[in-house]
């Protein structure tokens, strides 16, 4: 049996993320007296080196290595490129948050970057086992984010339920892949569209897996019926964990769900299009009621994440591969623009909750954001614009998402669930304009002045303006989008 040793050319972005890994953890353990400061640093450095390396080895056509379990290709290139940017942000926002309570240790910079190395193994895996590994990588590390703050009952407590249902749903996951490996006799996803495709698998084994699959994805995505930790989680983490929670996975889940579904298995479209329809109804329905009731702004933004994932799942399940009229690359590449736009909102979001906390109190009730306007007109304004988004008030980057997965619900025929996409909608604009309405018509709750380096303010300036920037000018990052799915799912 001849070795033939994989290029490593396409895993270059991998392979330094990993090693820098190792280069934070030594560094900070001799440096004793500036370990905070330079595992910040050389975080930030890995996630700036890692983004270069992606950019240098991305071409039009898709690369293999690793005996075709990796793949290097324009979906995964663009999803890495957005891990990067969402995990700076979110390292940035968070660290004086977490100096002020003495939480920004070395480790929590270490697990951060363990937990992107893991996202960017499921966005390039090209095959059952390396989907598992990238899916494990990252959520242990979340567990231990989730926890990490050890001194808080809650958010032992928040790490705790969200290690065992995660296992659960890792568990559910695997045993789908190992139905699916049986039902198929391949592990290499196309390999298993292929015997999908031919009609060559035992198909109740099949059906069986694929439900399995369906569950440990939307656990993943936290839609309904398996969204049971995000409201509890992300109230109990740290809100600067919560912040990370919120945003990159989410890209990570995406390319799970892409890989598997429309990439894996095509041929069994009308199965998981139904299952995905029935979740993303349920998820638009619970979602927006349940926040209705929150006073915690971290529960309120966990069931609005709720909702907005399952707008998202109306492009993915829109897509048919067989389409015509560019339905297929329209649709997921509406899934893909969605979860863009909604991790910059949830960034932005949080930011700001951020941004109103200070040492000693913790700005998570809808409250606290009494009067913003008069402490801070341009904050106000900027919190304005992500509400707005959220909202799908035109014309800001939220809208045009909602537009275009709503566009191919209705081009794919489904026009009941755009309907009720829309009602719900209107609905969940309620609790964002509340928002909106407490800091312009009432009276501040405190005069504290906002207190955040200045790095913070200018960043969170950016993705405010961004958001609303973006809606003016959504058209090249649609076609991005629209491109990468043709090239690396429709196309694949």
């Amino acid at each position: 049996m001849n070795f033939v040793a994989p290029e490593l050319y396409p895993a270059t972005a991998e392979i330094l993320v990993a090693l820098m890994a190792l280069a934070l953890m030594l560094a900070t353990a001799f440096a004793r007296g500036c370990a905070r400061p330079l595992a910040y640093a050389l975080a930030q450095i890995t996630l700036a080196a890692a983004a270069f390396a992606t950019l240098l080895t991305l071409g039009v056509d898709a690369r293999h290595t690793f005996n075709g379990t990796f793949v290097h290709d324009l979906l995964g290139g663009l999803l890495k490129l957005a891990v990067y940017l969402a995990m700076a942000i979110a390292l940035l926002y968070g660290r004086a948050w977490l100096a002020a309570r003495r939480l920004d240790r070395p480790e929590y910079y270490l697990l951060a970057i363990l937990m992107t190395l893991g996202m960017m193994v499921m966005i390039a895996a090209n095959h059952l086992l390396t989907l598992y590994i990238g899916l494990e990588m990252m959520s242990l590390s979340l567990y231990a984010l989730v926890a990490f703050d050890r001194d808080a009952a809650r958010s032992t407590e928040a790490g705790m339920k969200y290690f065992v249902l995660g296992a659960l749903a890792s568990g559910l996951l695997l045993y789908g892949m190992s139905m699916i490996y049986g039902a198929t006799g391949a592990l290499e996803l196309p390999a298993i569209a292929q015997a999908v495709s031919g009609q060559s698998a035992r198909e109740p084994v099949l059906l069986l897996g694929l439900v399995f699959l369906v569950a440990g994805i939307s656990f993943k995505l936290g839609v309904v019926p398996f969204h049971m930790w995000a409201p509890d989680v992300y109230q109990g983490a740290p809100t600067a964990v919560t912040l990370i929670l919120a945003t990159a996975p989410k890209f990570a889940a995406l390319a799970l769900a892409a890989r598997l579904l429309p990439g894996g298995l095509p041929g069994l479209a009308a199965h998981w299009q139904t299952m995905l329809m029935l979740v993303a109804a349920a998820s638009l329905i619970l979602g927006n009621l349940a926040a209705l009731a929150q006073h915690n702004i971290k529960r309120m933004l966990a069931y609005s994440g709720i909702s907005h994932m399952g707008f998202m799942l109306l492009g993915l399940l829109s897509g048919v591969v067989e389409g015509q009229n560019g339905l297929a690359t329209d649709a997921y590449g509406g899934a893909l623009f969605y979860v863009i736009a909604y991790v910059l909102m949830s960034l932005a979001a949080f930011g700001m909750v951020i941004l109103l906390s200070r040492a000693g109190f913790e700005a998570e009730n809808i409250e606290d954001f009494k009067g913003l306007n008069r402490r801070s007109p341009w904050f106000a304004i900027l919190m304005l614009f992500v509400m707005f988004s959220m909202a799908g008030i035109p014309f800001f980057i939220g809208f045009f998402a909602k537009f275009a997965v709503l566009q191919s619900a209705i081009a794919a025929g489904h026009y009941w669930l755009a309907a009720l996409a829309i009602v719900m909608s209107l609905i969940g604009a309620f609790y964002y304009l509340r928002i909106v309405k407490l800091m312009y018509f009432d009276e501040p709750a405190g005069n504290a002045p906002l207190q955040a380096p200045a790095g913070m303010q200018i960043m969170l300036s950016v993705n405010g303006l961004a958001i609303a920037a973006l809606g003016l000018a959504p058209e090249m990052l649609f076609a991005l989008c629209a491109q990468a799915m043709r090239t690396s799912i429709v196309g694949g």
